[in-house]
């Protein structure tokens, strides 16, 4: 993949600012807004009161700095954020690569029992699903991981394209949700050792260097003879071309699949 000049995103900063439907739309005018929800509010009340409101979970078995906290976003019925309780701006940022980094897509994982609560049963893995957002497609500058199931029209894309996917990056052969994307296989019930950041910034031709208009999705699978894994997805935001690097796009925050009968 060939780096490609950084002045068209200049030169469509406007455009995009103008067309980007936010995540947050309550929240949009403050970028802030999740790190003093969480640095501000869950945390101090978790540590006085063992209590993580308004969030619904806040994990500090390793220390704040290695933390985390769940939030119930206000946008659809079923969408959760990860959020993480140290100053992490996205993906951009070095924290998220550095030898001892904490696993934020493996901890957002173990936590989508809150997608699985609101629709009420339990879902299959392939109907769930994780995402990152490029700078470009962020309304927030703290680093959040969406949580909740996949659109039925992606899911039904990656089942019958998941034979071709192999354990290394790889253009897909279609678009996904009206994308192109490159696409690699982990396997195993966790990403406990599979980071996707790492996986993306030492898979990915100049990926390291241009994280921050890059996104990330994670979408549980089940491979031949029905052994679980997951379908890593990656694309580079391209403004001219109004790809703002969304990942959050192939979620579905109303879980329509929750309605399906597999």
């Amino acid at each position: 993949m060939q780096a490609r000049s950084s002045a068209p995103y200049v030169a469509a900063a406007a455009m995009a600012a103008a067309l980007l439907l936010p995540s947050l739309t309550a929240r949009a005018y403050d970028p802030n807004a999740l790190w003093n929800i969480v640095h501000g509010k869950c945390v101090p009340n978790q540590l006085a009161n063992g209590d993580p409101k308004p969030c619904v979970a806040v994990e500090l078995k390793n220390g704040v700095d290695r933390g985390y906290a769940v939030l119930k976003d206000i946008r659809g019925a079923t969408q959760y954020l990860l959020i993480p309780t140290q100053r992490v701006v996205g993906i951009e940022s070095p924290a998220l690569l550095a030898p001892d980094a904490v696993n934020y897509f493996a901890e957002a994982w173990n936590a989508r029992g809150f997608v699985e609560k609101a629709v009420g049963h339990a879902l299959p893995i392939d109907m769930l699903s994780l995402a990152v957002n490029s700078e470009f497609a962020r309304t927030q500058n703290q680093l959040h991981i969406h949580i909740d199931c996949v659109r039925p029209d992606v899911r039904a894309t990656l089942a019958k394209l998941r034979a071709a996917i192999g354990t290394t990056w790889a253009a897909l052969a279609e678009p996904v949700g009206g994308y192109g994307y490159w696409a690699m296989r982990v396997m195993g019930p966790s990403l406990a050792d599979a980071n996707p950041f790492k996986l993306l910034a030492d898979g990915i031709p100049d990926a390291r260097s241009d994280m921050k208009v890059r996104t990330l999705v994670v979408v549980g699978m089940r491979f031949e003879d029905d052994v679980p894994g997951f379908v890593i997805l990656q694309d580079r935001a391209d403004l001219l071309h109004l790809d703002f690097g969304a990942g959050a796009r192939l979620q579905d925050h109303d879980c329509a699949l929750a309605q399906v009968k597999d």
